[in-house]
């Protein structure tokens, strides 16, 4: 008898699409591609990217995947395919450093806006001239 899990965390809160898994001790790699909706061919580079993803393999070198696997795939996911972060930024996410942090603009809004005007408008200038001869 299998019984499927639903993983309602931090994740399933920020929208990322959790389908139901069968609750088991080891998943294949084409059963966590079907899970995370992921080739496996990202999977595999991920794994090399990525020091907090390490399936276990067996003698014959199939990969064995386990729940905190899945976690951490579905953050890895979250953090690249939503959030836009780059493969450096969603390691150091991952590795909980200080500097992980996405940088806030809520202060200088403002400031940014008016700067990205200045160069919008310079730029609109450079290109109403006329060509010279």
């Amino acid at each position: 008898m299998t019984r499927t899990a639903r993983k309602k965390a931090p994740e399933a809160e920020q929208g990322i699409d959790l389908r139901p898994y069968p609750e088991k001790l080891y998943y294949k790699i084409g059963e966590i591609c079907e899970i995370t909706g992921l080739p496996a061919h990202v999977l595999r580079f991920w794994e090399r990217e990525f020091p907090q993803l390490s399936p276990n393999k067996t003698r014959s070198g199939h990969r064995l995947y386990r729940k905190r696997d899945i976690e951490t795939i579905l953050t890895i996911k979250e953090l690249l395919k939503r959030r836009k972060y780059t493969i450096q930024g969603a390691r150091e996410y991952l590795d909980g450093s200080p500097k992980a942090e996405p940088p806030s603009i809520e202060g200088a809004s403002g400031e940014v806006l008016g700067r990205l005007r200045d160069g919008l408008s310079q730029l609109q200038e450079r290109l109403n001239r006329q060509p010279p001869l």
